[in-house]
């Protein structure tokens, strides 16, 4: 039989289903008439993770009182367990939202309605990121507020951004720069701007790629950032580009592109890309213009939207897409292809 937990600790339960964090952490909490009830204040993958959450809970009790706690508090408790588990610019831009807020700190969070959270949307005095920012960080308080049981409703799916989103500027690069660029081939730094172009790929995800990471045999690179449909994703090596990605490769180095022996930096590459662009007469061109082309190409030449997205290693709007619909390496090769 297991240690019985002291009274009013808490205790840790497992819930039904498939979950992927199926254990419950939940703490003991008392109304204003002195009446206890147990509600829940994180959910963990294994017992032994939700064990440690309560212990950290009962080492610095937080005030869990639905009817008292504030923005601020819901905060620092959201960023405690929360906030460390989103990527770095997640968190950035969430301490940057939180900062437009202020005006609302003190007020209790299960109080706060969408013209609150909208206030602090539409007179933050910023554009459309920050607006989109502050919106997203109201939706991440309000599931963890759910969650706990502090609120029953989650105001922020109503609220909406004010301005809309700038159109992009970026633009591809035309025939005619492609064809220049494959004129002067044998010049330096151009064999990495062409495979930029001819695999959608990052400024990072190429700079930083490893050696290991290519496969001569099947062609392919594996690699990516940024989100789960991008990371590891495969992207099959055009003909055109594979006598770069060979010789590359063949050296034997830890990183598949060094410069001058050593690995470069993505501020340092500029000064080489601009290079380029100038020699081609297309200045002012972005390693992403080379990324924002390749889609376009493969688009141009209607090739299937799922291979397209797996490729830029982007998430299938389509439902049904996203689903159901597995692409086979030949047909990512075969998508490929249609760039001529």
């Amino acid at each position: 039989m297991g240690k019985r937990n002291p009274n009013n600790y808490g205790c840790v339960t497992k819930l039904k289903g498939k979950r992927s964090r199926p254990w419950i952490v939940k703490v003991t909490v008392y109304d204003s008439e002195g009446r206890a009830r147990q509600v829940p204040v994180d959910y963990a993958e294994t017992e032994e993770q939700a064990n440690i959450i309560l212990a950290q809970y009962n080492n610095n009790p937080w005030n869990i009182d639905r009817n008292k706690v504030t923005l601020l508090e819901l905060y620092r408790r959201w960023s405690e367990v929360q906030l460390s588990k989103l990527g770095k610019s997640t968190q950035a831009s969430s301490k940057t939202a939180f900062n437009h807020c202020q005006k609302y700190y003190g007020m209790k969070y299960r109080s706060l309605r969408a013209y609150h959270m909208q206030d602090c949307i539409d007179n933050c005095g910023c554009g459309h990121s920050i607006q989109s920012q502050i919106r997203t960080l109201w939706g991440h308080l309000d599931r963890f507020a759910f969650e706990c049981d502090i609120i029953e409703k989650m105001y922020s799916q109503i609220t909406t951004t004010k301005t809309e989103a700038p159109e992009t500027t970026r633009s591809p690069f035309t025939p005619e720069q492609i064809a220049a660029l494959w004129n002067i081939q044998d010049q330096p730094n151009v064999d990495t701007v062409l495979v930029f172009i001819y695999t959608g790929f990052r400024l990072t995800e190429l700079l930083d790629m490893k050696t290991e990471q290519v496969d001569l045999e099947q062609r392919t690179f594996q690699g990516g950032i940024k989100t789960a449909a991008g990371k590891a994703r495969i992207v099959p090596i055009h003909p055109r580009i594979y006598p770069f990605v060979e010789n590359w490769a063949r050296q034997g180095h830890k990183y598949l592109i060094l410069f001058d022996g050593i690995k470069i930096r993505p501020t340092s590459y500029y000064s080489r890309w601009n290079e380029v662009m100038h020699r081609i007469g297309a200045t002012g061109k972005t390693p992403h213009e080379a990324r924002h082309t390749f889609e376009t190409m493969l688009d141009n030449a209607h090739g299937n939207r799922k291979c397209i997205d797996m490729l830029m290693g982007h998430k299938s709007r389509d439902i049904g897409n996203r689903v159901y619909n597995h692409k086979t390496l030949d047909q990512l090769r075969e998508t490929i292809l249609l760039l001529k």
